[in-house]
């Protein structure tokens, strides 16, 4: 998750409280895409006021239009990921924000994932990683599904993993966690199998952790 804070919450100079208040307002008001006001998104995230200004003026600078195309996306956490190659998992990880699928990400749909992340119950973080493997959406994860995400992460994490990973290691590690999840053993993974499977494996868990890490 540390990419993404880091990305849109940079904090310019210190204003007075009251001005930034206003300002805020007014430039939500004056770019393309209106987000909704920061009373709603504060009732809608885990976020405070305060905590939504200082990500608004991040999401701003970065994106002056209000919205986050793919390409500007992929550009920006690419910067994180210099020693590998992190356009397909930024890829995936861009639907995954996109919710209503419309090709860009606006700062309601930005703020509404983050808060999920970073302050959600276990059953919502895996409900959002759920999507995030269910690539075409239809509500079911298969293996090829889940190796694509797992070999976009490897690919990302580049030659930074101790010790160099074998070209078959990603397939190696779905095989094993497609035969944990897929239960009835149907050769789809559906939500429940996806959260019981990771609720009660202390491994599958683990990886999961490790996985919010890179996002």
């Amino acid at each position: 998750m540390g990419a993404l804070m880091v990305i849109f919450s940079l904090q310019p100079k210190q204003r007075n409280k009251r001005k930034d208040s206003v300002e805020d307002e007014l430039e939500m008001s004056t770019v393309r895409h209106r987000p909704e006001g920061l009373e709603q998104l504060e009732a809608q995230t885990k976020f405070s006021r305060k905590e939504l200004q200082i990500l608004y003026r991040g999401f701003k600078n970065e994106c002056p239009s209000g919205v986050v195309n793919e390409d500007t996306f992929k550009d920006i956490y690419s910067q994180f990921f210099p020693q590998g190659d992190a356009s397909t998992y930024a890829h995936f990880l861009f639907n995954a924000f996109d919710t209503d699928h419309n090709g860009s990400v606006s700062f309601e749909d930005f703020v509404m994932g983050l808060s999920i992340l970073l302050r959600g119950s276990v059953q919502e973080k895996l409900n959002w990683a759920f999507n995030l493997y269910d690539i075409n959406k239809d509500g079911y994860i298969t293996k090829e599904e889940m190796l694509d995400i797992m070999k976009s992460i490897y690919d990302m994490m580049g030659k930074c993993t101790y010790p160099i990973l074998k070209e078959e290691t990603p397939r190696q590690h779905v095989e094993i966690f497609f035969q944990k999840m897929d239960k009835n053993k149907d050769g789809v993974v559906t939500i429940d199998e996806f959260i019981d499977c990771c609720q009660n494996d202390e491994n599958i868990m683990r990886s999961m952790q490790l996985f919010e890490n890179v996002i």
